[in-house]
């Protein structure tokens, strides 16, 4: 979608013989603060290190130490975790609610220790993870708020944006992202100004001006095309946004299959607020014959994924956690089930969706 946007920005970034440090990358991360409703934002090289940048930079400011604490949701991609392993700290796992598969924030405070430092919601699937529950008990203990808004751009919380709810937030730019880039992009956002810098030079190397290191530091830098091209998709996000929810709006009120549980929404919730409470990067749904549906649903021509296989718990990499009992995340890793959502998706796509999935049985 967009095609000759993009193919204009890529134009205008070839012709100008500037692909680093320049005025795109610049314009992207003023327009990107300002949709999202942060002062800073920094450009990075890639969601990951987005994260990764954001607990360093803590670090380097004394605000954490290895060895420190950080919640997160056990049911979340394993990049959410690696950044923080990464830097030497130690992931809680915290299980989801498991009608919203978003962190449960009612597990939350049992959680907490006097090494704890921070909870790192995940916008998981592209819904708001955000509670004012989540932000008292951080204000009550001191804790850092970090958002993973990977998969989230757009998503709004009571008027704000997720992006701007805690005190840093990481966002990728991963080509299949609701804000997708033609490769590898990600961006920090922040209201707070020294955290800002230290991101900043830790993605340059280290170096505040050139030549000149003040951290050990790493090269993960967003580059002008592809800030030029998430420039011109940016202005249609919201419009992509719409049309992704006029497709989950189709699945909610045509799918009819008891073998299948539709994700979760509040009583009384009506389309107009779930505008509000996602913005439909997945539309994950359950079943106990997930694999038999998924077989089915490609015999019939209709491909899907699973989001995700594996919990990170039974991943070969922290094979430390392989005995830890967490029935909720393991439940929603077995059943889980995205259906095709786009918002380039035809009617007649999303009504071949709609049939296969009732005539599974």
């Amino acid at each position: 979608m967009h095609g000759a946007e993009v193919t204009e920005a890529v134009r205008r970034v070839t012709e100008s013989g500037w692909y680093l440090l320049g005025n795109e990358v610049a314009a992207f991360e003023h327009e990107y603060a300002a949709y999202i409703g942060s002062p800073h934002a920094i450009g990075v090289g890639n969601g990951l290190d987005a994260l990764t940048l954001i607990f360093r930079a803590y670090m380097e400011m004394g605000e954490m130490k290895p060895g420190d604490e950080v919640i997160v949701p056990s049911n979340t991609y394993i990049a959410s975790i690696l950044a923080v392993s990464e830097n030497g700290l130690k992931p809680v796992l915290v299980e989801p609610d498991p009608a919203t598969m978003q962190l449960d924030w009612r597990r939350i405070e049992g959680a907490v220790t006097t090494r704890t430092k921070a909870v790192m919601p995940v916008h998981l699937y592209g819904r708001c993870a955000f509670t004012d529950q989540i932000a008292f008990i951080c204000s009550k203990y001191g804790l850092k708020l970090i958002e993973d808004n990977a998969q989230a751009h757009g998503c709004l919380y009571h008027g704000r944006h997720t992006g701007s709810l805690g005190d840093a937030a990481g966002h990728s730019f991963y080509p299949g992202k609701n804000l997708g880039a033609l490769g590898d992009g990600g961006a920090v956002t922040t209201g707070d100004p020294e955290l800002a810098a230290t991101v900043r030079a830790l993605a340059n190397y280290g170096s505040e001006r050139k030549y000149v290191f003040r951290y050990r530091g790493r090269n993960s830098r967003l580059d002008e095309i592809q800030a030029a091209v998430l420039r011109a998709k940016l202005p249609h996000l919201d419009a992509d946004n719409d049309l992704r929810r006029r497709v989950a709006a189709r699945y909610y009120s045509e799918i009819r299959n008891s073998e299948v549980t539709l994700p979760y929404t509040a009583a009384g919730e009506t389309l107009g607020e779930r505008v509000a409470g996602s913005v439909w990067h997945i539309f994950p749904i359950r079943s106990p014959r997930r694999d038999e549906l998924q077989q089915w649903l490609a015999e019939q021509g209709v491909q899907t994924l699973i989001h995700y296989p594996i919990p990170p718990h039974k991943q070969e990499c922290y094979k430390e956690w392989s005995s830890m009992a967490l029935p909720i995340s393991e439940a929603i890793h077995r059943e889980e089930l995205s259906l095709p959502i786009s918002p380039a998706m035809t009617d007649e796509e999303v009504s071949t969706v709609i049939k296969a999935v009732n005539a599974f049985g």
